[in-house]
């Protein structure tokens, strides 16, 4: 009878263990369940906190210490700006650490990464199935041809962003006046500045717009439109001169400015 029960418990006792060793398997293989490892770069840029905080991460960070290491390091011996982004970067990992219902640790590495933490980035999250949280761009290629899953602030930036192709038309409010005295500026949801031709008389008013181009700025992205009713206010003295006349006088400026720098030319 001892015999029995002994083999009984046995049997539940391997079953058990057979579960649990399952279980935690699946578990593992969950996307949310690995780690995320983040880099230097994202850090500094700091985009991070507002995903964070909107809930879009499930996994847990991972902060290496060797990434810590490296601001610690650009905070103490490089230039001005570079320590500035540096310290910046370190608050980031602070403000991180606050957010309610984010998981974040600091994985203890070491605080140097002899490779390099970009290398170090990628043996960690070979070794524990993870992703990399980065902006930098040769990180990322060299992480999709290792077949390491990278997530990418920038691209989601640009997922998000509302893009208007020229022709496209929408109903803008313009704010305030532009550079040009004719011009009016309106923006976008996600803040892009619209300059709008010969609306300044419309300021503070919804109008519909048709975009013409765009222009990407170090500051970021500008848009460039017209009024969709293609109708520009003239004024009443200007539409009272006869057109020919008009052409005969501005005809004579070109010239004279011509002979101006001729003679001035001459003179010397």
């Amino acid at each position: 009878m001892e015999i029995i029960t002994i083999i009984l418990l046995s049997a539940i006792l391997i079953e058990a263990s057979y579960l649990v060793i399952v279980n935690t398997k699946r578990l593992s293989s969950r996307p949310g369940a690995n780690p995320i490892f983040v880099d230097t770069s994202v850090l500094i840029d700091g985009r991070i906190i507002a995903v964070a905080q909107s809930g879009f991460i499930s996994g847990k960070l991972s902060i290496p210490r060797s990434v810590i290491g490296e601001l610690q390091f650009m905070a103490d011996h490089a230039d001005t700006d570079k320590r500035s982004r540096a310290r910046y970067g370190l608050d980031v990992v602070a403000e991180l650490q606050a957010i309610p219902n984010l998981s974040v640790e600091i994985f203890q590495d070491g605080s140097k990464a002899e490779e390099g933490v970009d290398e170090r980035l990628l043996k960690l999250a070979k070794k524990y199935n993870g992703s990399i949280c980065t902006i930098d761009f040769n990180l990322n290629k060299v992480a999709k041809v290792e077949n390491i899953s990278v997530l990418n602030v920038n691209d989601l930036a640009m997922s998000l962003r509302m893009a208007y192709l020229p022709g496209e038309k929408m109903l803008l409010e313009l704010t305030q006046k532009g550079q040009d005295a004719h011009q009016a500026v309106g923006h976008l949801t996600d803040g892009t500045m619209v300059v709008v031709e010969h609306a300044h008389s419309l300021i503070g008013q919804s109008v519909e717009i048709e975009f013409i181009r765009s222009l990407q700025t170090a500051a970021g992205k500008m848009m460039f439109a017209k009024m969709a009713n293609n109708k520009v206010n003239v004024p009443s003295a200007r539409r009272s001169q006869p057109r020919q006349n008009n052409n005969r006088r501005f005809a004579k400026k070109p010239f004279r400015a011509e002979q101006n720098i001729v003679n001035l030319i001459n003179n010397q």
